[in-house]
């Protein structure tokens, strides 16, 4: 899979298989509606610049 390919099923799918689950196709749809919808948080944090000086913050102060 290539860095713009992304198909939620087919992860799904390989998830399922590694972990040993049951796949419910009932489950499914929102098994494959929360991985696009993590997948559209990660790019949104991941397209932020920072600094290569960056360092998280020890305490977390809004």
């Amino acid at each position: 899979m290539s860095k713009d390919e992304f198909d939620a099923d087919a992860i799904a799918e390989s998830m399922l298989a590694y972990l040993g689950l049951p796949d419910e196709p009932a489950y499914r749809p929102g098994i494959v509606a929360h991985l696009v919808a993590a997948r559209g948080i990660a790019a949104g944090l991941l397209a932020l610049p920072l600094e290569d000086e960056a360092e998280p913050a020890p305490v977390f102060k809004p």
